[in-house]
């Protein structure tokens, strides 16, 4: 799978979002201009599809999004190439932006996209271990049980968009899914083959197997 020159998009992403939430705190009606809520369908104001991922509710929302993001994208970005990492987290994100104006009357913040990062790396490397819950664990468990809190929160609503949690997951999923099943398709249209070199072969039986 190639990944091109690798260009510090989660890093871009994340100056972004600093630089909104500055503008959030100094310029009156910001949040309001491209906060999601209905307008975006009754009056046709599709940015905010877009322009919700990049703005955040408080500065511990911006710090817990950032962190997420700085880590789990770099991860993700160097695995998969800078402009599928890109796919990736506008898809994730605007997607889950779509399905969440259906349940909240506004909701911003980046983490529908950066739930697509993780449900993407997750099918992409399920054993990468990670710190999470105050534990070591491989990251489809810690995926499983974001996910399962994310449903319990569904129930239980507190605040937080967790519709769009598990929007963006899976479709995080779903792309992880893909990006497997396209490597595997190319390696056997390019009749990959491991060849050992008849001399080492002998060489190791000599040493270990006499």
């Amino acid at each position: 799978m190639a990944k091109g020159k690798f260009k510090y998009y989660f890093l871009w992403l994340s100056l972004i979002c600093i630089i909104v939430f500055i503008l959030q705190l100094i310029i009156p009606g910001f949040t309001e201009l491209f906060v999601l809520n209905l307008k975006a369908i009754y009056e046709k104001q599709y940015w905010r599809f877009l322009s919700a991922i990049f703005l955040h509710g408080s500065l511990t929302h911006l710090l817990f999004n950032l962190f997420a993001l700085v880590i789990f994208g770099l991860i993700l970005e160097k695995k998969i190439g800078s402009y599928r990492f890109l796919a990736v987290f506008f898809s994730s994100g605007i997607i889950a932006n779509i399905v969440s104006v259906n349940f909240y009357d506004s909701s911003l913040g980046a983490s529908g996209a950066i739930m697509g990062i993780i449900g993407c790396l997750t099918i992409l490397n399920p054993m990468m271990m990670v710190w999470a819950f105050g534990l070591l664990m491989p990251m489809f468990i810690a995926a499983i049980l974001w996910v399962l809190g994310d449903i319990l929160g569904v129930f239980m609503p507190s605040g937080v968009g967790n519709i769009a949690h598990l929007s963006g997951v899976g479709i995080g999923f779903l792309i992880g899914g893909l990006l497997r099943i396209f490597r595997v398709k190319n390696i056997y249209e390019k009749n990959n083959v491991i060849r050992f070199d008849e001399k080492s072969v002998r060489n190791w039986e000599d040493r270990y197997m006499r």
